[in-house]
C-alpha cells in the first residue's frame, strides 16, 4: 500500500524491489490524485474567499478524509476490486494521492470508491495498525471512539454571518449511515508495459469542496456529528457523492508523482508528454503565493486610475490573450503589439514578443510602469495595496513575514502564472485514446508534421520545425516572412544583432483558435488569413527564417483542401477548460 504523503518515495522503493527481484507484481500501477478545488480554482486554506449557497462567506482550515473500497470497472462491466486499499487524504498536509498496485492491464470505464470505511474495517482495533498505516490514529488524527470508529470526512473552517461576526464550523461525517459511495465514469487504459513502473496511469480528480456548502450555516447549522436524522449530515453526504469529478487521465513517470510538503496538492500540473521544466528554485510554488498572485492578476489598483488589471488584457475566454488588436491602457492609450497568451510559461526563458524580460517575475511588473498600459509607479502600487483590506495578511502568509514590496508582487504573480498549464485539448484527448480526430483533423495533423520536400515526394506543411513538440513552440525568435518595419524591429531591439531584425517570439499554437488576432501586431484576424500568409504571403528578406526561406517565393501554395485540413487540426488544440477554470478569481472578502 502507498499513502499520499510518501507516495512518490514508496513508489520508487517498490520499483527498486521489482528491478532487484525482491518483489513481483502481476498487474500495473494506477495512481489516483485528488485536487481539492473551490470557485473553480485550487482550494487555498484559511482564506475567507468562498461563499456557500446562502451567500455566507467561509474559509477552509481543515479538509481531511478517508478513502476505501476502490474498484475499477472493466470494459466488459466486471468490477476489479482493489483489496484492502485505504488512503488518508489531507489538504493541509499535502496528502493527495493513492497508488493502486497490481491492476490488471486492459480497458476500463469507471472508477468507484467510498469516502469512509466499511463496518468491519471501521470497527477494528485501531491500535493494531502499523506506524505509517493510514488508519493509525497517530497518523491521521481522525479516530472518533465515541462514534465507534473514525471520522470519514472532517471539514472545518470559519464563516461570516450577515452581521459581520466571524464564527467557526465543523462538519464531521462518520458512522455507517454516512459512508458515501462515489462512482465516476471515465474511460482509460492500463497498458501492459506499466508493470515495470516505468510509467503509470494517473487518474486526476477534482474534489469540489464548495459544492458541499449548498445550505446556510445560520439557517441549517454549522456543525454535525453524524447523529441519526441529522439534516446537515444527510445533506453533506448527498452533496459529497457528486463533489468529485474526473479532471484528466494522463501517463506519468514515478519521479513526477505526488507533491511532498506542500499545503496544496498538485500545485504544478503538466501533461506527461511535456518536458520537465526548470522552475525557479528561489520562488517555490506554494498555495499562498499562487492565491495572492491570482488576486493581484485581477487587481485594478496596479493601474494609475484603478481601471486596468492584468486580466483586462489577458482574458480567460481568449486563453489569457487580448482579443483586441492592441491592448487599451489607462486613458485609452494603446501600444503597438498584441497581448500574448499566458499559459505554459514555465517552459519559457525570455518574455514578451522581443524577449526583453529575463524572467516571469520581471515581465509581470513591466506593464505596471508602462505609460501606455497601467501608467503607475511600483512605489504607489505598494502603498495602495497596503490600504486594501486583506493584502497585508495575504503577503505575510505568502512570504512568512510582514511586508508588501514590488519584489514580492512579482514573485506572487510569477507563482500564479507558472501554475497555468494547458494540456487538455481535443488533440490531447485523442492522443490519450479518449477521442478521435475527424478525417480532416487527422489529415491536417499529418500535414502539420510532414516535411515540404518535393524532391522526395513529401508535400507537407512543414509547421513542425517551429511549432513542433507537445508545447507546439520551440520558444525561439524568428522572422516569419512579414515585412520588416523600422518602427518595430523585434528581437533586434534587445540583442542589437542584425540577424534578429524582424524576428519575434514563436508563439505556441495551443489554443490558437481562441487567441485571435494573430502575429505580433495583430494584423491577421482569422486563421484563414494566417494560413494564406504562409501559402502566398511570405516576404523574402535577409533575415527570413531558413525554414521558410527554403520554400518557393511567396510560400507553400497550399491547396484549398490542405488549408481546410490544417485549420481543422489547429482548432483541435483549444483547451477551453483551462481558460475557464485557471483564471477564476475567488470571491473577495
Amino acid at each position: 500500500m502507498t499513502n499520499a504523503k510518501n507516495g512518490a518515495g514508496q513508489l520508487m522503493a517498490l520499483i527498486l524491489m521489482l528491478t532487484m527481484g525482491t518483489a513481483r507484481l502481476d498487474g500495473a500501477m494506477v495512481q489516483v490524485v485528488v485536487r481539492p478545488v473551490a470557485d473553480a480554482a485550487p482550494l487555498v486554506l484559511d482564506v475567507m474567499s468562498h461563499r456557500n449557497g446562502a451567500g455566507e462567506s467561509f474559509s477552509v482550515s481543515r479538509l481531511s478524509y478517508l478513502i476505501s473500497g476502490v474498484a475499477l470497472q472493466r470494459a466488459d462491466d466486471v468490477w476489479h476490486e482493489i483489496a484492502d486499499q485505504v488512503a488518508w487524504m489531507d489538504a493541509g498536509k499535502g496528502r493527495d494521492a493513492m497508488t493502486l498496485v497490481d491492476t490488471p492491464p486492459g480497458k476500463y470505464k469507471a472508477l468507484r470508491f467510498q469516502v469512509g470505511l466499511d463496518e468491519k474495517t471501521n470497527a477494528r482495533d485501531a491500535s493494531r495498525h502499523a506506524a505509517e498505516h493510514p488508519l493509525n490514529p497517530n497518523v491521521n488524527g481522525l479516530l472518533w471512539p465515541m462514534q465507534g470508529g473514525f471520522i470519514f470526512l472532517a471539514l472545518e473552517g470559519k464563516w461570516k454571518a450577515m452581521d459581520g461576526v466571524m464564527q467557526g464550523y465543523a462538519l464531521h461525517l462518520a458512522r455507517e449511515p454516512f459512508r458515501t459511495v462515489v462512482q465516476l465514469e471515465t474511460v482509460f487504459e492500463v497498458a501492459e508495459n506499466e508493470r515495470t513502473g516505468a510509467d503509470a496511469t494517473a487518474i486526476r480528480l477534482d474534489f469540489d469542496v464548495g459544492s458541499l456548502m449548498q445550505g446556510s450555516f445560520a439557517r441549517d447549522g454549522a456543525t454535525t456529528h453524524s447523529k441519526d436524522g441529522d439534516a446537515v449530515a444527510v445533506s453533506l453526504k448527498k452533496n459529497l457523492a457528486r463533489a468529485f469529478k474526473v479532471r484528466e487521465i494522463i501517463r506519468t513517470s514515478p519521479e513526477m508523482q505526488g507533491v511532498k510538503g506542500s499545503p496544496l496538492p498538485s500545485l504544478f500540473i503538466k501533461s506527461a508528454q511535456f518536458p520537465v521544466p526548470a522552475l525557479p528554485v528561489d520562488n517555490p510554488l506554494t498555495a499562498e503565493r499562487m492565491a495572492l498572485g491570482r488576486r493581484l492578476f485581477h487587481e485594478g489598483a496596479l493601474s494609475r486610475d484603478g481601471t486596468i488589471s492584468c486580466a483586462s488584457c489577458h482574458q480567460a475566454g481568449a486563453a489569457l490573450s487580448d482579443p483586441g488588436k492592441f491592448s487599451v491602457g489607462v486613458d485609452g492609450r494603446t501600444g503597438d503589439r498584441n497581448g500574448m497568451p499566458l499559459f505554459n510559461l514555465a517552459w519559457k526563458r525570455e518574455f514578451f514578443w522581443d524577449g526583453r524580460a529575463p524572467s516571469l517575475r520581471a515581465q509581470a511588473l513591466i506593464p505596471v510602469e508602462d505609460h501606455r498600459e497601467m501608467d503607475e509607479t511600483l512605489e504607489r502600487v505598494v502603498r495602495k495595496l497596503g490600504e486594501i483590506e486583506g493584502y497585508t495578511a495575504e503577503f505575510e502568509r505568502a512570504f512568512g513575514s510582514p511586508g508588501i514590496t514590488s519584489e514580492r508582487i512579482g514573485l506572487a504573480m510569477e507563482n500564479f502564472l507558472l501554475s497555468l498549464t494547458s494540456h487538455n485539448s481535443k488533440f490531447d484527448r485523442a492522443q490519450r485514446g479518449e477521442e478521435k480526430l475527424s478525417a480532416d483533423e487527422q489529415r491536417g495533423f499529418e500535414l502539420f508534421n510532414m516535411e515540404r520536400e518535393p524532391r522526395l515526394g513529401t508535400m507537407g506543411a512543414d509547421c513542425f520545425h517551429c511549432h513542433g513538440g507537445p508545447l507546439f513552440t520551440d520558444h525561439q525568435f524568428r522572422n516569419n516572412g512579414l515585412a520588416i518595419s523600422e518602427a518595430d524591429l523585434g528581437r533586434y531591439k534587445v540583442t542589437k544583432t542584425g540577424i534578429d531584425k524582424g524576428a519575434f517570439a514563436t508563439p505556441s499554437l495551443r489554443n490558437i483558435a481562441l487567441t485571435a488576432p494573430y502575429m505580433h501586431d495583430g494584423r491577421f484576424a482569422t486563421l484563414e488569413e494566417v494560413i494564406d500568409h504562409y501559402s502566398t504571403g511570405v516576404l523574402r528578406t535577409d533575415t527570413l527564417d531558413p525554414n521558410l526561406a527554403k520554400h518557393p517565393a511567396g510560400g507553400l501554395r497550399f491547396s484549398p483542401e490542405d488549408k481546410r485540413c490544417l485549420i481543422a487540426f489547429l482548432r483541435t488544440l483549444s483547451d477551453t477548460r483551462f481558460a475557464e477554470a485557471a483564471t477564476t478569481l475567488p470571491s473577495k472578502k
